[in-house]
């Protein structure tokens, strides 16, 4: 609760609701997760009790899970969420039994800035504006103090981030839905360093941009895999178990209801060709599996290697280890190639870009 202008606000928190599935358990064993709508209204009402004039909530839900929220909570002004990492130019308006909740996502890696206006007089909000700020970071002069700090806490590694371990010459990306060039890359050299048929790299969607022409450096490539269970595996799995595992991530980010939605991106997949139906039932949307030219067999075994494993005891090399090597044997990084499945029965969508 804090006091801007005059004006009493409450800005309540709201952590990503499948932290415990979609990151490993055992890290969180003793914290309780969920979207938890009625304990949402409960600390709503309490505030407004308090004499909170607007109620802002920031999430990290995800949009499609906040605009639902924002349906059936009452009493919020706005929710600035993350997690989805789109930039959305302008707020969408969200009717419940109260009144309206608008619902913002501002992008990642600091790319903008929300900025929410609100015009609050005789003890309600009667107007607001809201902008989407690009954030130039090169035209920006830096905190001195921040600064002084991230160099103070980077020095005893600063030589060692910063040195260079290949040179791309395609543009290195995460961005899309399905795929990125540094998603590819990844798969690329996870099949290659561990003797895989293929490969599975989480749907992660952050990450700095490496253009043509420039090194990687070691800071770059943590930018992309430092995480705190960065295992890499290689498991055998049945063509049946493939599909299982394609459909049960697919479930995760189409399923028609946004509370069965853990958002994220879908599992980028290397070697491996198939086609998904977003609009299907689950445990239908992926079809014609192949493996170099083949139809992937339910019943064959095939060597998978993956990264950022849920359970606990995972054994094999830090992704960072498995890149490196990779790097070694490359050091010149040719344009990538994607791997996108065939989407089907996505005609008029508005998320497709042509």
């Amino acid at each position: 609760m804090r006091e801007m202008n005059g004006v009493k606000v409450a800005v309540i928190g709201q952590a990503f609701p499948y932290t415990p599935i979609a990151n490993p358990r055992y890290m969180v064993p003793d914290w309780s997760f969920g979207i938890k709508d009625e304990n949402m209204q409960k600390i709503v009402d309490k505030a407004r009790a308090e004499g909170a004039k607007v109620v802002v909530v920031i999430s990290h839900n995800g949009m499609d899970v906040d605009i639902k929220m924002a349906s059936r909570v009452t009493g919020i002004d706005a929710i600035m969420g993350g997690h989805t990492h789109d930039g959305m130019p302008a707020p969408i308006k969200v009717k419940n039994a109260s009144g309206v909740t608008l619902v913002t996502n501002a992008g990642s890696n600091s790319k903008f800035l929300g900025v929410l206006d609100f015009d609050v007089r005789g003890g309600k909000v009667q107007d607001f504006r809201y902008r989407l700020l690009p954030v130039f970071a090169n035209l920006l002069d830096a905190d001195a103090e921040m600064a002084a700090y991230i160099e103070k806490v980077r020095a005893p590694y600063k030589d060692k981030l910063e040195e260079k371990l290949a040179v791309s010459e395609g543009l290195l990306y995460r961005r899309g839905n399905f795929n990125g060039s540094w998603d590819q890359l990844i798969v690329d050299a996870l099949m290659e360093v561990r003797g895989a048929d293929m490969a599975l790299s989480p749907g992660f969607r952050w990450g700095t941009t490496i253009l043509p022409g420039q090194a990687i450096t070691r800071d770059h490539l943590m930018d992309q895999v430092a995480i705190t269970y960065p295992t890499s595996t290689l498991t055998d799995m049945t063509g049946s178990t493939i599909k299982t595992v394609l459909e049960d991530i697919a479930d995760n980010l189409f399923n028609p209801d946004p509370y069965y939605q853990q958002g994220g991106d879908m599992v980028r997949v290397g070697g491996l060709e198939y086609t998904c139906d977003p609009t299907a039932a689950a445990g239908n949307r992926i079809s014609g599996m192949r493996l170099n030219g083949k139809a992937v067999e339910a019943d064959k075994k095939y060597k998978v290697a993956g990264w950022a494993p849920v359970a606990e005891g995972a054994q094999g090399p830090a992704i960072w280890d498995v890149m490196e090597d990779y790097f070694k044997a490359h050091p010149v990084i040719t344009p990538r190639k994607l791997n996108t499945p065939k989407l089907v029965n996505m005609a008029g969508n508005p998320g497709i870009a042509a």
